[in-house]
This record gives C-alpha cells, structure tokens and sequence, in this order.
C-alpha cells in the first residue's frame, strides 16, 4: 500500500502555521543599551563621547571586536586605551559597554603555550583548552593571608643561590645595563625548576620577536615548556596591549597559587611597561612629573607586585615568587623606575658591565646584591659557608683596588687576594648550565677550605669540574641532609673536603703554563 506524497500546498501551510504560532510565543525583551561614538583616535587610545554610566576600567568593544580599557573617566568624554590594531577605526565609530572589567583564560591547559594578554594563543598549537577566566587586576592577598617565606627557590647559580638567596613568596629585583644578561639569569632559575614542583610563568613585555622565540626554544629544548606559560606582547604591539601584559600574567600566575601549587613568575622587563604606561598617560593628557612619568607610576608596579607571596597553610600553601627585571642606562641604579622597583621589592640582583666585559659570567656584583628575605629560607648548608664566603670575597674586593697600582703587598693580603680569586672564578658559571644543590655545596665547602688556593687560576675550570663530578660519590644520607633543615656536622664537612680534595689531587702536580709576557711599549 503506498501513500499519496504531500502536496505543497500542505507542507507550505504546516510550516506558515508553525511559524506563526512562534511569533504568538514571542515576547520581545527591551533592554537599555548606552551607545557612545569616537570623538578622536591617537596612538593607541580613543576619545569616545555618550557613554555616561561607563565605569574606569571597564571593557569597551569597538568596531571588529576590538576591546579597550576606560582609563580616564571624565563629565563629557572618556579616554579609552586601545587593546589591539586600531588603523581600521574612524571618527564617528560607534561604541558599546560590556559591563565587565578585562579578564584573561587561566587554567593547566596554558602549560606549554605563548598567549598574547587577551588569552589568544600565539604558538600555532590550535585553541586553548582552558576555560576558566579571572580579571587581570586582582587585590593582593591581605597581610593575614600570609606566612612567612621558609622554603628557598634555588636558581642553580652558585653565586645567587648562596651569597643572594632567593625565597619561595620573594620579589627579587634583577637589575642592570643592557646586556648584561638579565634575561640569562632568569631562564637559568625556570631551567632549574625542573621535577621541583614548579609552575613558570615568562612574561616578555615589549621584546622584540626574535628574542622571544628564542627564549622559547631554548625553554623547549630543555624541556621547560612543559612547566612554562609564556605571556608575550612584541615591540610593535599597541602600548595598551605592553600595559596589561604583567597583569594577566600574574593572574595566570595566581590561578596556580590558589591551588596550593609554587609558581614563580619573571617580568621581563618593568622599563618597557613604565614607558608603555607613560606614553598612555601623556596621551590621554594626565600630568607629568619627575623624567615624564606620571604620579601614579609607583601605584602601578606596587599593586602589581604586591600580588607576589607566600599563602597560610589553611588557604593552600601555594607561592607567587616574582622576578621582575629592570634595564638601568650608564649603571644609573638611583634613576626614577629603579629606585621605586627597589624600594617596593625584597632585594635586588645587580648585574654589573664592568664584571660582564671581564668575562665574569653571571655578571652579579655581590657588592650592590642584597636578599632581604631569603636568607630565613636558605638552607641550613648554605648558611655554613655563605657568610665566610661572602666576608672573604667582600675582603678580596677590597684590597683588588690596591694591587692594581702594583703596590708591594705583604704575605697575608696576597693570599687573600689569591684566595678571592678563586672565589670569583668558582662563581663563575656557563649559561643554561644551573648546578644541583649537592654540586654547589661540594665547591663552596670546597672554597671555604681553601683547597682551590694550591691550583693555579688557568686550571680553576677543570679542577671546579673534578670536585662537582666528585659530588656524585658523597653517601647518600649526606645527600639528604642536604635538601633538609639539618645544620651540616663537622664530621660531614670532613667527609666533603676529603672527597674534593681527592678530586683535585690530579690538578696540583700539573705544571703551570705563564702567559706571554706583555709586548714592550717603547
């Protein structure tokens, strides 16, 4: 039995009949809408006009989905900083609130991935995974949410991690001359938070491409993506991108922290962000004050890094270790954005053009470097070496000024300098080379014992290679102690200094090869 096919006339009418019992249902919804429109463009901010409940900091969409920031709110305009290319825009283009301030993608599926500060991926690596998002600017924990810092964040620098320790909940300043090698030291710390537990975030603000995919691929190589966010804006990027880019950094950072994980997060680098904000600042008519800089220029860094600490145990535990690097011009470390970054941080890194052109490499001048914190959190066996360590090289420092002048110098000050020498040139370390904890105490207990006095300074690199090889045949318990609170025993520096000293045995009947004398100048 077959049946008759449906004439149009029948299926025309079923459909009219369904869409008007649709539009019987329909109850049209009004909803209030504040519409504004640009009054002028500049670069990387808008004047908009007729947005007149538009609260500051609150998101704004342009034409094609582009986002700014209310940033001055005043009675007949509102000056609006620009999150993205805004060639496209005209004068007249019409303006809409979103009701929410900005806000970025947090969340385990960042691992591994460069995002721009708006949460769009940059990597060719398809679209994030993560869906959770929280605001950039966030308040920073309050004083009793805090606990004191107790666990050291090792950077696997010889020279840090026992004269300039760095704690887990610390801001440390890293500052210097250009290339220097700021950015080196920093690396080196995400590269040594290999199997520590440690979650990196690498916020490049303002760099040039070239240097960010190299900081990339050296991360990848090494295996470090796999714990790293990279939070990226380029040099060409508009400066309202470079201004929020350490805020939602840190925001991806916190995200981690409140799950009771350690995170440490480097800003590389502060100076590119003050300029970013000033330039917003002069465009936008606020005015100036000492080298330009507007008044709240403090406010901002101070509220960014304040964001950095060490949770109580009963809201999870977790750290936000800072590093934010600042770039000084001529070893100016008293100008304006440096002396405000170390005043609002625990300490400071100073690297130093005179100590990198002599091949000194990392380049800290041990002088100007001060760790306000981290030494409460520096292992019990660092603090038994450190404090002879720092005293002797400060004393070498010292009297290096006066055997410049080829004064005659009395037997003790040349052993002294003799001794500092070696105590620089075991500071000594290659780049995206970081040393294990039980390698850096075998050479410091080394060092204090002076058993590196009796080996000539050409053969220093091989005979520091022997002791750190060394290290691997130190028991197992000693080992241990190492990583503990446990102060190291007399009996453990004996079984130290035994082991190196029999590592270095070789390097002593090596015969010493002089240099050529300097050619006569007459």
């Amino acid at each position: 039995m077959t049946t008759e096919p449906e004439s149009l006339q029948v299926v025309c009418d079923r459909a009219f009949a369904t869409i008007g019992e649709a539009r019987r249902k329909f109850t049209p919804q009004l909803t209030l809408r504040e519409v504004g429109a640009i009054a002028s463009i500049a670069t990387g901010i808008a004047k908009v006009t007729g947005l007149p409940g538009v609260g500051s900091d609150e998101l704004v969409r342009f034409p094609g989905d582009l986002l700014g920031i209310a940033f001055n709110v005043d009675e007949d305009e509102v000056g609006v900083v620009l999150l993205g290319e805004y060639q496209y825009l005209n004068t007249g283009d019409e303006v809409t609130r979103t009701g929410r301030v900005m806000d970025v993608v947090v969340g385990d599926g960042l691992l591994g991935r460069v995002i721009d500060p708006l949460g769009r991926p940059l990597d060719g690596a398809g679209p994030l995974s993560a869906s959770e998002r929280l605001p950039i600017e966030r308040t920073a924990p309050p004083i009793m949410d805090r606990a004191p810092v107790t666990a050291p964040l090792q950077t696997g620098l010889k020279v840090i991690d026992a004269l300039i320790p760095v704690g887990r909940g610390q801001r440390e300043l890293i500052l210097g001359d250009r290339q220097t090698g700021k950015t080196a030291i920093a690396l080196d710390t995400i590269l040594n938070q290999r199997d520590q537990n440690v979650v990196c975030v690498y916020c490049a603000i303002g760099q040039r491409a070239s240097a960010v995919a190299k900081c990339a691929a050296t991360l990848r190589e090494k295996g470090a993506m796999d714990y790293t966010v990279f939070v990226v804006t380029e040099g060409n990027d508009p400066p309202g991108l470079t201004y929020i880019a350490p805020y939602a950094a840190t925001s991806v950072a916190e995200h981690f922290m409140r799950q009771g994980r350690d995170v440490l997060i480097v800003y590389d680098d502060l100076t590119n962000h003050a300029r970013a904000y000033r330039e917003l600042s002069l465009l936008l008519r606020r005015p100036p004050g000492r080298e330009a800089f507007p008044g709240d220029i403090f406010y901002i860094h101070a509220r960014l890094l304040e964001r950095a600490t060490h949770l109580r145990a009963d809201l999870g535990g977790g750290s936000l270790t800072a590093l934010p690097i600042i770039e000084t011009e001529a070893q100016n470390i008293s100008a304006y954005i440096p002396t405000n970054l170390i005043s609002i941080t625990d300490g400071q890194i100073y690297l130093s053009p005179s100590l990198f052109e002599l091949g000194v490499l990392p380049a800290v001048d041990v002088g100007k470097s001060v760790s306000r914190v981290g030494g409460k959190a520096q292992r019990a066996a660092y603090r038994a070496v450190a404090g002879d360590l720092k005293l002797a090289y400060a004393q070498f420092e010292e009297l290096e000024t006066f055997a410049r002048f080829g004064a005659r110098l009395d037997e003790d000050t040349s052993k002294t300098i003799a001794h500092g020498r070696r105590i620089r040139a075991c500071l000594k370390q290659a780049e995206s080379s970081p040393a294990s904890v039980p390698t850096q105490i075998t050479v410091l207990v080394a060092l204090t014992a002076r058993l590196f006095d009796a080996i000539e300074l050409d053969l220093m690199p091989k005979a520091e290679s022997a002791v750190q090889g060394a290290a691997a045949n130190l028991p197992a318990d000693l080992r241990a102690r190492f990583e503990s609170a446990d102060k190291l025993s007399d009996d453990d520096r004996k079984s130290i200094v035994e082991i190196a000293r029999q590592a270095l045995v070789p390097f002593l009947d090596q015969p010493h090869v002089a240099a050529p004398p300097a050619a006569n100048p007459s």
